[in-house]
């Protein structure tokens, strides 16, 4: 957070011992302890809550893309399938109408002759 070195906490010291008073300097030490602390876990409850958010809105984010992705592969599917489908209804009316034309109707096949009775 801030820099402070041995020279700054000796001499903050010094001064709480000549205003605060010998007897009162550990007591007020534990208060300062138990706020500094206090305002630790603070401090890091928010840092823990912000990157939470922000790994919740990359989520969201790689969750929208991943759906856009989906649906455009579908779109795709639907396309090759149609795509497909309309080839397929060409070739086979392709070929319905290549063997109609190329082969000659087919005969009708005679039927064996009855013998005749004289009666």
């Amino acid at each position: 957070m801030f820099d402070a070195g041995i020279w700054e906490f000796l001499l903050i010291g010094i001064v709480a011992l000549l205003v605060v008073g010998p007897e009162r300097l550990p007591g007020l030490a534990r208060k300062a302890g138990y706020w500094i602390g206090r305002g630790r876990r603070f401090v890091n409850t928010v840092k823990a809550d912000v990157e939470r958010e922000f790994r919740t809105e990359e989520l969201e984010k790689m969750l929208n893309q991943q759906n856009s992705e989906i649906q455009e592969l579908r779109d795709m599917m639907k396309n090759t399938q149609q795509s497909t489908l309309d080839t397929l209804n060409e070739t086979e009316y392709l070929v319905r109408s290549s063997t109609s034309t190329d082969l000659p109707a087919p005969e009708k096949e005679e039927e064996p002759s009855k013998p005749v009775k004289n009666g």
